[in-house]
C-alpha cells in the first residue's frame, strides 16, 4: 500500500513525526523524487541539532545521488545558512529541521536554484506524488552514473556574506543576551557575530534536539520569559532569541520587554531603504502594524500588502523586485539574500541601529511601535467558515468600516481594524487587532471574540 503523505507534506514543506510519520526509507524517495522534479544535476543537503536530523539528510542524499545528481552535504546549519548556500552555489536545496516543533518532529525545507521556494504550487506536490508511487513500486531504476556525494563547510562564507550587508564597523560597544534554546543560533551567532564589539552572553547555546531547557519556539511568549529575565540582570542592552532552526529572531529591550515584529520590520525597512538611495518597494503580510507602510512611505519607499506565508513574500518579492519584506511571526526577507527569510541579518540590523546611536533599544524601537496590538489570538472552533460569515454579517453593514478577504476576513475603521484567519491544519481562527489606543484595541478584541467564541 502507498505511504499516505496527507499528513506531513504542508504546504511549504514537509514535517511530521519520525519515524512514525515517516523514516529514512521515505526520506530517500523525496531525495530521488526532489532530482526528478527540479532536474538538477547538483544540490546541497544541511540538518539541524535533531537527533534523526542527520540519518536522515544522509538517506535524502543517497536517493538523490542514486538519480546521478552530485549531493554536495554542508553538515550542521541554519535554515538560512542552507539558503545562502543555495544561493552561492545556484543549485537547489534540502533542509532537514523541524524549526520550533518538539522533538519528536522532523521535517524538509525545500528550494530551488537560488534560494527560490518550492510549495505546493511550485512542485512539493509532484514530489508528493512519486514519494507515494515510488513507496509502492520501488525506487526508479538508478542513474547509469550515480552522482557524487561531498562535504563543504559553508559557516564562515554565510557569515562573511551577512556582514557584508550591514555596517557594524563603527557601532558601540553593547552587551547582548542571545537565547539559542539549544538549537541552531548556537552553531551559527559565534560565527557570525566574531569580531564584533560585542559582549556575547550566550543562554542554551548546547545543540540538544531534545530542547531540555525549554521549545525553541520564540512566538509563544512562555519561551521568552528566561531570556526576559536575564537582560536586566546582565545590565545587557538588549536580547535576542532564535527558533530552532535560526531563520526567525525575536528581540528584547534593555528592561526585558519584547519589542515587537512589526516595529523591527518597520526598523529595518527604513534602514533598507536608506541603504538604496531612499526608494524601493518593501513587502508586509496584512497582520503588520499600520507603523510598518506608515514608516516605508516616510522614507520614500513603496509598501506592498501580501498574505501571510513565506510563498506569497517570496514570490511577490520576485515580481516587485522589493528590496524587503516582514512578516509579523518574525521571518525577514532581504533581496541582497536571494528574496530568501534570514532572522540573522535582520538581527545585525538592529544591532547596527542600536549601536549607532547613544540611547537605549526601548527609545530607538519607540518610533517604529506607534499603536496598541492584540497580539495574535486562537480560538478552537467548530466550523470556521460559519464564524467568518458570523463576522461579516455583523460588520458588513456598518458604513464607518470596509472588509476584504485577501486573506481571512480583514474590517478595518479610521481607529482600529482586525484580522480573522482560518488556520490550514487546525480547528483554529486566529485573531489580529489594533487601535491607536490601549482600549479602543481591548474593546474591539472582546466584540470579535464573543463573535467567534459564540
Amino acid at each position: 500500500m502507498a505511504a499516505d503523505l496527507s499528513q506531513i507534506v504542508k504546504a511549504y514543506d514537509v514535517r511530521g513525526v519520525v519515524p512514525d510519520q515517516w523514516d529514512e526509507s521515505l526520506a530517500e524517495l523525496f531525495g530521488a523524487a526532489f532530482a526528478q522534479v527540479t532536474g538538477a544535476r547538483a544540490i546541497v543537503v544541511g540538518h539541524d541539532m535533531r537527533p534523526s536530523s542527520p540519518g536522515l539528510a544522509a538517506a535524502f542524499a543517497r536517493g538523490a545521488a542514486a538519480r546521478g545528481v552530485d549531493v554536495t552535504g554542508i553538515g550542521l546549519c541554519s535554515t538560512d545558512q542552507l539558503y545562502y548556500a543555495s544561493g552561492a552555489l545556484d543549485v537547489p536545496g534540502a533542509m532537514f529541521t523541524a524549526s520550533h516543533n518538539p522533538a519528536q518532529y522532523n521535517g524538509i525545507k525545500l528550494c530551488r536554484a537560488g534560494a527560490a521556494p518550492v510549495g505546493q504550487d511550485t512542485g512539493l506536490a509532484e514530489i508528493r506524488a512519486l514519494v507515494e508511487r515510488w513507496s509502492t513500486t520501488g525506487a526508479p531504476e538508478p542513474a547509469q552514473r550515480p552522482g557524487t556525494l561531498t562535504r563543504r563547510e559553508t559557516l564562515d562564507d554565510y557569515a562573511a556574506h551577512l556582514r557584508s550587508l550591514v555596517d557594524l564597523t563603527s557601532i558601540r560597544p553593547l552587551k547582548v543576551v542571545v537565547d539559542a534554546g539549544n538549537g541552531m543560533g548556537g552553531h551559527t551567532v559565534p560565527t557570525v557575530f566574531a569580531g564584533l564589539p560585542l559582549t556575547l552572553v550566550p543562554m542554551y547555546f548546547e545543540l540538544d534536539g531534545t530542547f531540555p531547557n525549554h521549545e525553541a519556539n520564540p512566538l509563544d511568549p512562555a519561551n521568552l520569559v528566561d531570556l526576559q529575565k536575564r537582560v536586566p540582570v546582565e545590565g545587557a542592552d538588549l536580547g535576542i532569541a532564535f527558533d530552532g532552526d535560526a531563520d526567525r529572531c525575536f528581540v528584547v529591550d534593555q528592561n526585558g520587554d519584547p519589542v515587537s515584529p512589526s516595529a523591527i520590520t518597520a526598523l529595518v525597512a527604513a534602514r533598507e531603504l536608506a541603504r538604496n538611495g531612499g526608494t524601493g518597494t518593501v513587502i508586509h503580510n496584512l497582520i503588520t502594524s499600520w507603523t510598518v507602510p506608515e514608516v516605508v512611505k516616510e522614507n520614500g519607499g513603496t509598501p506592498v500588502r501580501t498574505r501571510v506565508g513565506h510563498s506569497f513574500i517570496k514570490a511577490e518579492m520576485a515580481r516587485s523586485g522589493a528590496i524587503f519584506g516582514g512578516e509579523h511571526s518574525a521571518h525577514y526577507y532581504f533581496k541582497d539574500f536571494w528574496n530568501a527569510d534570514t532572522g540573522m541579518l535582520a538581527a545585525l540590523h538592529v544591532l547596527a541601529a542600536l549601536g549607532g546611536q547613544d540611547g537605549p533599544l526601548s527609545a530607538l524601537v519607540a518610533q517604529y511601535d506607534r499603536y496598541a496590538g492584540s497580539g495574535e489570538i486562537n480560538s478552537t472552533v467548530a466550523d470556521q467558515a460559519g464564524r467568518i460569515a458570523a463576522l461579516k454579517a455583523a460588520y458588513g453593514d456598518r458604513e464607518d468600516v470596509t472588509l476584504d478577504e485577501l486573506d481571512g476576513l480583514t474590517v478595518s475603521a479610521a481607529d482600529w481594524w482586525f484580522n480573522v484567519r482560518p488556520s490550514n491544519t487546525e480547528p483554529l481562527l486566529r485573531l489580529n487587532a489594533e487601535a491607536r489606543d490601549e482600549a479602543t484595541m481591548a474593546a474591539v478584541r472582546d466584540e470579535v471574540l464573543a463573535v467567534i467564541r459564540a
